[in-house]
């Protein structure tokens, strides 16, 4: 097991990231404003299903063999990134008619499960932070790597189940106002621009950081 302090740190960094939006937080919004909280809340639950399969991959020993690898590790880092900057460069560049409401068909609770399952698994976010992020709080000196990384990818459960649970319910609770406004939407992409260039600034270090 990691100890203590690398846990209380792990815990800050994942909810840095967690709390950023990302693809499943869209998701969880768009479902919880269409359907309302229930809907949203089921939206959660179908994106932390589908962290699963980021959390057994990282354990079968994806995560270790990136962490072998400082040539890997590099490459996986920069196009995190890349990505990461792409995000936030698109949604600062948003026009208006990208800004517009996203489709609000209604689905039944468990499409919208399952399509968040799908999203999340899919979800570039999550996928860099298990494959280039999370090896970096893997002790060896502390035990075997594949039961670390469960109990991390645990913890990313546990705190984005809260994370984004928070967002349905204020989404839900909000709803009729988002809808409403594009000035507000407008005010979120540029809000979501500048957090995605901070973070992917924030990764180019990490690797720095970490042998600091």
């Amino acid at each position: 097991m990691p100890d203590f302090a690398t846990l209380a740190v792990f815990c800050a960094a994942t909810m840095a990231l967690l709390l950023v939006p990302g693809p499943a937080v869209v998701f969880i919004v768009t479902r919880s404003v269409a359907q309302g909280r229930a809907t949203g809340l089921v939206s959660v639950l179908g994106i932390h299903t589908g962290s699963i399969v980021h959390v057994a991959a990282a354990a079968l020993g994806v995560s270790a063999l990136l962490a072998a690898s400082a040539t890997a590790f590099t490459v996986v880092k920069w196009l995190g990134v890349a990505y990461l900057v792409w995000l936030g460069v698109r949604k600062l560049m948003a026009g208006p008619d990208e800004a517009e409401t996203a489709e609000l068909a209604t689905h039944s609770r468990s499409r919208v499960f399952w399509e968040g399952f799908v999203v999340n698994v899919l979800n570039p976010k999550t996928a860099i932070f298990f494959l280039a992020f999370l090896p970096q709080f893997v002790q060896p000196s502390a035990g075997p790597v594949a039961p670390q990384i469960i109990v991390l990818g645990l913890i990313w459960m546990a705190l984005g189940i809260a994370s984004d649970g928070a967002y349905a319910l204020l989404a839900s609770a909000l709803s009729g106002r988002l809808r409403r406004s594009l000035r507000a939407r407008r005010r979120l992409d540029v809000g979501s621009g500048v957090v995605y260039l901070g973070l992917g600034a924030a990764a180019a270090f990490t690797g720095e950081l970490a042998k600091a």
